[in-house]
């Protein structure tokens, strides 16, 4: 299965669809979602939190905790949801036959996504450009790929890439760069503990891989001199 293609699957709780469509069509707030059990549940995932609650010498049943499973469930199918979305809903024919081939710059996007190695969050900005090939994309249409592939098991360094792919195959500009500044809360917390480490991940194609003006006036676009400058 390509990196862009849904993982269409039967029975998703009601608040993952929305919050699928939500990334699809708006990203919108995300606090209305309905309260109460997951719908769709199998118990695996609760199941597993009660283990790992007794395992680390925790008591599932006090007051605490009890809600607990529950919760967990529900925040990972909304943390992983990127993985159901429809890439051509997302675009849903915002792309734009128009006589423009400077470069596109969208900066300092937000995302949250989960570290694949410990299932904790890393977050930051997203900056991306391209150059049109007589076509463009709409605006709110780049955060929202951004937010798409956010909302799976990650590696920072992947999800650059994935962003770049994806905006050079559905968009065919002259060229695309994405960057990506984030702090890993598994670098933070845990093992070498080093809170305010930022890591920069970067992914150019076309043009400005093969162009250094062009990579260059990227990076001037960000405030930071292009790498080898």
């Amino acid at each position: 299965m390509s990196s862009d293609e849904p993982r269409r699957g039967r029975g998703l709780p009601e608040h993952v669809r929305r919050l699928v469509s939500e990334i699809e069509t708006e990203i919108g707030d995300e606090d209305d979602l309905s309260p109460g059990p997951a719908a769709g549940s199998n118990g695996r995932i609760e199941t597993a939190v009660r283990e790992i609650l007794v395992e680390i010498g925790e008591d599932p049943e006090r007051e605490g905790l009890r809600a607990t499973p529950d919760r967990m469930h529900r925040m990972y199918h909304e943390l992983t949801a990127g993985y159901h979305v429809d890439p051509d809903r997302l675009i849903n024919d915002a792309i734009f036959e128009v006589g423009y081939s400077e470069m596109v710059v969208v900066r300092d996007i937000p995302f949250y996504s989960l570290c694949e190695h410990h299932l904790l969050p890393f977050f930051g900005s997203a900056h991306v450009a391209y150059v049109p090939d007589a076509r463009v994309i709409g605006l709110s249409k780049i955060p929202r790929v951004v937010e798409m592939f956010a909302r799976r098991l990650q590696v920072q360094e992947r999800m650059t890439q994935q962003i770049a792919d994806f905006l050079m195959e559905r968009l065919s500009p002259k060229g695309v760069g994405v960057v990506l500044e984030a702090t890993h809360l598994c670098a933070a917390m845990r093992g070498v503990r080093k809170p305010g480490t930022v890591m920069t991940t970067a992914s150019v194609l076309g043009l400005f891989r093969r162009n250094d003006k062009t990579r260059a006036e990227f990076f001037a676009h960000l405030g930071r001199p292009a790498p080898g400058a």
